[in-house]
């Protein structure tokens, strides 16, 4: 396997193979290209913050007229607890990226948990929308800025997310910038997802 469109260094056989697995799936349904070394600042992401870092191994630009998503292949340098210490420990994810019109602020969507549901009475943090009481029962959406989270969380947006039904998904957006992924290691499945959902994004926000 020479010449392949990513940094095998580090990985074993397996994450080699799965690797490219995922990048030909991801090839042979979207319209993809190597993008080269671009900074997209994960470290500013609440999502990457419970890692000793992450570092983008390599990242594939979703291509969609006037606003290309962005599909990457990161890998997280795992907090391992062990009689007292921290341990050494990587995990190679898949995350989607893109670059949204509107400035939502701050915001975190994940579905929503029965804990959620509970919390909720007694504290009342989330936000939710009134007219799209299905939204609002099945994501748990924080935020830092209600009116531009408001004004910017529109229907099409909602419309968009309501086909997330992946468990252990999450989205963080700030101002500008969304990412979205899990916490599972790189396959074709999750990949294949991700790009869907960047990609259908960029085409209505």
């Amino acid at each position: 396997m020479d010449n392949l469109p990513f940094d095998t260094t580090g990985l074993c056989t397996e994450e080699i193979d799965r690797f490219h697995e995922t990048y030909k799936t991801l090839k042979s349904k979207f319209d993809i290209e190597l993008t080269g070394h671009i900074d997209f600042q994960l470290e500013q992401f609440e999502v990457f913050r419970h890692y000793l870092d992450v570092n983008v191994r390599d990242s594939f630009a979703i291509k969609h007229e006037g606003n290309d998503g962005y599909i990457l292949f990161v890998q997280c340098h795992l907090r391992n607890y062990a009689k007292g210490s921290i341990g050494a420990g990587y995990d190679c994810q898949t995350w989607a990226l893109a670059y949204l019109k509107r400035d939502f602020g701050r915001v975190l969507i994940r579905p929503e948990t029965l804990a959620d549901k509970i919390i909720e009475l007694i504290h009342p943090v989330e936000l939710d929308f009134d007219e799209d009481k299905a939204f609002s029962d099945t994501f748990y959406v924080l935020v830092n800025d209600r009116q531009k989270a408001i004004s910017a969380i529109d229907r099409n947006f909602r419309n968009v997310v309501m086909d997330v039904r992946e468990h252990g998904v999450v989205i963080e957006i700030i101002n500008h910038t969304l990412v979205i992924g899990l916490h599972k290691p790189v396959s074709p499945e999750n990949a294949t997802f991700l790009a869907g959902f960047v990609s259908r994004l960029c085409s209505l926000c």
